[in-house]
């Protein structure tokens, strides 16, 4: 499988002679404009509780002092949220599809990586709410017979992954095995 660090010879828990299989990134970022798309998600999570802890200081003068200490801790995590996270995901998260698989990287804090064979693959579906689509990007939902749920593809561009999703789907179903 072309996700490992060599793709000589077949998958039998080496690559050739006695080296062991080795896992490496996937060649393929997110579209940049992801983070203007995460930015806004973070604004809108941190937005609510600024808000409200600044209205309660406006209109609670005994509690100002406590209220006003907690606005600011609040607003400065909140601040360090929307600038911080959209980065770190950006430089986390990565994709990769080859004939035999679709792997993907995302997470914040958790990390996760996951692998899905073309031949497990049961559907393949496109995503984009209204967030995503004012920055033109969508995301692709690999489902399989797996416990641990699909490989989710977030960040795409729309064009991108609508390929993307009509490439595995014939992919897949031109494989032989689970997906048929």
């Amino acid at each position: 499988m072309c996700v490992f660090r060599e793709c000589a010879g077949t998958y039998n828990g080496e690559v050739s002679g006695n080296e062991p299989l080795k896992l490496r990134r996937p060649r393929h970022r997110l579209e940049r404009r992801a983070l203007g798309w995460w930015s806004v998600q973070a604004f809108v999570v941190a937005l609510p509780p600024v808000a409200v802890l600044a209205l309660l200081t406006a209109l609670i003068p005994p509690a100002r002092t406590w209220l006003g200490l907690s606005l600011g801790i609040v607003a400065a995590v909140g601040l360090a949220y929307v600038l911080a996270m959209p980065i770190w995901r950006y430089r986390v998260h990565r994709w990769e599809t080859t004939d035999d698989a679709v792997y993907a990287v995302s997470g914040w804090f958790w990390q996760r990586a996951r692998i899905a064979p073309m031949a497990r693959i049961q559907t393949v579906d496109t995503t984009s709410g209204p967030i995503q689509r004012m920055f033109r990007l969508a995301g692709l939902v690999v489902t399989t017979a797996s416990a641990a749920g699909p490989v989710r593809i977030q960040g795409l561009d729309r064009q991108v992954a609508a390929d993307l999703a009509e490439s595995l789907a014939a992919r897949a179903q031109a494989m032989p095995g689970d997906g048929q």
